[in-house]
């Protein structure tokens, strides 16, 4: 039997070996998909005698790609260079590159990170003349984005039914407009735009249908519509698709991601056959049947149950906390004995539902002072003081990037005011130019105090384009660095202010050692590009996305939409209320709103590999005010016989979904009807403790909700 198949399980080796067709791999958590998708690529190179470069694999992120070009690579005993592995945004932009031409692009065109892309908008809308606060820059490119994702352009939209609509389908055509001129593109644009250059040039797009004879796409459950239209125009009427996804982790619907193609895909695609991967490699035997029981209640589902063969490992531990800090305190106190038995805070990860719950975990490890770091802060290309050295290096490749322009013109400031940045836009727009030509054919438009100040920018320009022209990509960015005056900038303000500024140097200093050692690894370039071109896309498309870069021994903290692919020893899976998780919108939407929920659930309970705690708190702070809180339905929807209360909760009834709701106190029951003397008459809400810790939280009429200690309230009974 070939070696490749020596590692796999029968379901797997089914999912590598399939016989020519359309296949949907229906893979669960931790079941191996990675390791199937490379494997049927090598399969079909070595056993049916095709060609790499005959074969599109796609995935979402850059570290995914990267570690199935690794893959691919160490299969094939042969080099990746030149195949066609990537995100669908990163070989969209490839396609684009080699022809440009027929995509309507600039040979040079520039791609626009999210910043930038506002920074377009809130100068459109300006132009426009709307007022910034009814049509945000910010939900401007929230509207497009999603428009470009259905494959929609501005002539295309739906009649507009009221004034209002008509302006954002203004915006949306006049930034069109201003990327066309300045020769840039979006993210979104990427993608629509390769779509439409292999629809609109038939002999180009049967080009690429025949060479790739097979279409690899993981992460099927996370396709939007442009995605989903994207793989059947390249896959045509010859060519074969191999899908994996699944469809219990779809939980990206907000950004236009539709779980309906998993079921779509067998009925589009001729007799497309599905095949399930359900053993689990990754958690204990109680962690995947709370995982299965929690699922299971989602309707139309294609339907699976994970499975391990490993032992059924402890029961998984409910925490029920007095509030947000007893919880993190909990938490803390766990990650501390787990380590001490021998893990590392790396293996420890707190996940919850928003954003401001890590407050109370911050505050709780800073106690006892050990590391953490919250997942999904600012990334290398993202920073302020990164994206002004590329501003100047696109400029260079460049020179009509008007966003790459108007950022490097005031940075370091050169005393240019909005007045007059506000005229040169409005002139070159008038124009039909980028900026840049603009100040090159007239720069007499300008005062004489602007014109001085333009004049020395434009000449900056023109000599640092001179004085790199021959160098390699570290020696122009040290040319930059150096000339532009940013290095001078930030040192001074680390002397002035030591608010951070030594950061922002030590990060200008990171980025030569980028550049350098993207030079050594010698990436393959576009076509027809330079380093340079190649190292901004490159720059650009890795600002994009949402990946970590390389842990410290530190505890993890983040979302359950950032754990999605990971995994870790021990999970704190926090915040399991009702209200919060599952949020309040969805449970008075229900339905889809309410299933993505419980899949997102079913994400962080998948984190887990041999430890699982879950918790919620009685009460929590939110806008100032103590809030009763009910424990979330899909804590009751985990068997009872996989958890172990690690406390009991005086007086709770047993069922732990429904939690605070019997408890009583020896003199005042919930519901009751009681007076204060000073916050006047109010509703008991809940009570906790036994004693004279007794406490209890009262909704007043006056003065809302308080938590008070029974034996000093003086509470009356109405």
């Amino acid at each position: 039997m070939n070696a490749l198949l020596d590692d796999l399980n029968p379901a797997q080796r089914e999912a590598v070996t399939a016989p020519p067709g359309h296949y949907l791999i229906l893979a669960g958590a931790g079941s191996g998909k990675t390791r199937v998708l490379t494997h049927r690529i090598a399969w079909l190179c070595e056993e049916q005698g095709l060609w790499p470069h005959n074969m599109l694999a796609v995935t979402f992120t850059n570290k995914a790609a990267g570690e199935m070009r690794e893959r691919l690579g160490h299969l094939l005993h042969q080099p990746t260079r030149g195949q066609w592995v990537g995100t669908f945004h990163s070989i969209a932009h490839r396609l684009l590159r080699m022809h440009h031409q027929e995509a309507g692009l600039q040979e040079h065109f520039q791609i626009l990170d999210s910043d930038d892309q506002i920074r377009v908008l809130k100068r459109v809308i300006q132009e426009l003349e709307l007022d910034d606060k009814r049509f945000p820059p910010k939900q401007a490119a929230w509207m497009i984005n999603g428009w470009k994702d259905e494959a929609l352009r501005p002539e295309q939209l739906p009649a507009p039914k009221q004034l209002h609509d008509h302006h954002w389908h203004a915006v949306y055509r006049a930034y069109e407009a201003a990327c066309q001129r300045a020769g840039v593109v979006d993210f979104a644009e990427l993608l629509l735009r390769a779509f439409e250059m292999l629809n609109q040039h038939d002999a180009l797009r049967m080009h690429y249908q025949q060479r790739f004879q097979h279409v690899l796409i993981d992460e099927f459950q996370d396709t939007n519509t442009l995605q989903y239209a994207w793989v059947r125009q390249l896959v045509g009427s010859d060519g074969l698709a191999f899908v994996v996804g699944d469809d219990d982790q779809s939980i990206y619907s907000w950004r236009g991601a539709q779980v309906e193609n998993m079921q779509r895909f067998l009925s589009d695609f001729p007799g497309a056959r599905l095949i399930k991967l359900e053993q689990n490699y990754r958690s204990t035997g109680t962690i995947l049947k709370a995982a299965n029981a929690l699922i299971e209640r989602n309707q139309g589902r294609l339907g699976k149950q994970l499975w391990t063969a490993a032992d059924s490992g402890e029961a998984i531990d409910l925490f029920g906390a007095h509030d947000e800090s007893e919880e993190a305190r909990h938490a803390i106190g766990q990650i501390m004995r787990f380590v001490e038995e021998g893990a590392k805070l790396r293996d420890c990860a707190i996940l919850y539902r928003s954003n401001a719950q890590s407050r109370a975990f911050e505050e709780a490890l800073i106690q006892k002072s050990l590391p953490y770091r919250v997942y999904g802060g600012l990334r290398f290309f993202e920073r302020a003081e990164i994206k002004d050295a590329l501003a100047y290096l696109r400029l260079l490749a460049n020179p009509d990037d008007d966003p790459a322009l108007e950022r490097a013109l005031n940075m370091p400031p050169r005393g240019i005011g909005d007045k007059t940045a506000e005229q040169l836009r409005n002139q070159a727009r008038q124009a039909g130019v980028s900026q840049w030509r603009f100040l090159e054919l007239q720069p007499d438009a300008f005062s004489n105090r602007a014109r001085s100040v333009l004049s020395q920018f434009v000449s900056l320009i023109q000599k640092l384009r001179a004085e790199t022209h021959a160098l390699n990509l570290a020696g122009q960015m040290e040319v930059v660095l150096e000339h532009s005056g940013l290095r001078t900038h930030y040192e001074r303000e680390q002397k002035e202010t030591r608010l951070g500024a030594d950061s922002r140097i030590e990060n200008l200093d990171e980025l030569l050692s980028v550049a350098a050692r993207f030079q050594a690894d010698a990436p393959e370039r576009d076509v027809g590009s330079s380093e340079l071109v190649t190292f901004l896309s490159y720059a650009a498309l890795e600002a994009g996305e949402g990946q970590s870069q390389v842990w410290e021994d530190a505890v993890q903290l983040m979302t359950l939409h950032a754990s999605k692919g990971l995994e870790f020893p021990l999970v704190c899976l926090s915040g399991l209320e009702e209200g919060l998780f599952p949020l309040q919108r969805a449970i008075d939407e229900g339905g889809q709103a309410l299933e993505e929920e419980r899949r997102l659930a079913y994400v962080g309970i998948t984190r887990a590999r041999r430890r699982l705690l879950i918790s919620f708190a009685e009460t929590r702070r939110r806008h100032g005010e103590f809030h009763y809180a009910r424990p979330s339905r899909f804590v009751g929807e985990i068997p009872k016989s996989l958890l172990k209360e690690l406390r009991p909760r005086g007086g709770h009834a047993q069922a732990p979904r429904f939690g605070v709701e019997h408890m009583e106190t020896p003199s005042i029951r919930l519901g009751a009807r009681v007076r204060h003397a000073r916050f006047g008459e109010g509703i008991v809400l809940a009570a906790f403790g036994n004693g004279e810790h007794a406490r209890v939280q009262v909704n007043f009429a006056d003065v809302g909700t308080k938590e008070l200690v029974l034996a000093f309230a003086n509470l009356q009974l109405v």
